[in-house]
This record gives structure tokens, sequence and C-alpha cells, in this order.
């Protein structure tokens, strides 16, 4: 199940800024997204993220939290 279809604020995010920001985040490799989820959930700001809104940023955490979940669990990443 998405993010997208548990919010409210669903109808109101652009779900392809957000598709963009990930693809982005993640031509970076796995070691540098394992970074930026460490930055995002101390609540700073990327310059990638500057368009999003507060609901954007945390569907792209989550979602990239689910990509590496995936690395993580294979021991591809670390």
């Amino acid at each position: 199940m998405s993010l997208y279809s548990l919010d409210s604020n669903a109808l109101n995010m652009d779900k392809s800024r957000i598709a963009h920001c990930i693809e982005v985040l993640c031509q970076r490799g796995c070691k540098e997204v394992s970074l930026v989820i460490l930055a995002l959930e101390r609540g700073e700001t990327m310059a990638e993220m500057q368009e999003l809104n507060e609901v954007e940023r945390q569907v792209v955490l989550h979602e990239l939290k689910s990509i590496m979940a995936v690395y993580r669990e294979g021991g591809t990443c670390w």
C-alpha cells in the first residue's frame, strides 16, 4: 500500500514532482540516499525538495526508506 493512498492530503500532492525528486536522489547511490534519509529525519531540507511541501517531503522520506529497506535486507548497500 502506498503512502499516497493513506494521506488525506494526497489529492493536493504533485506526484510527478515527488517521483522526480525520488529519482534524482536515488541516482546518487544507496550510501548517499542513506545520508539523505538521516538528514530528512533531522528536519533538514535539501535543494532537490525546495518545491515540495511538508506532506510531499514526508512522502519522499517514506518512499526512500522503503527503497533502502530492500538494499539493507540484501546487504548490498552497507
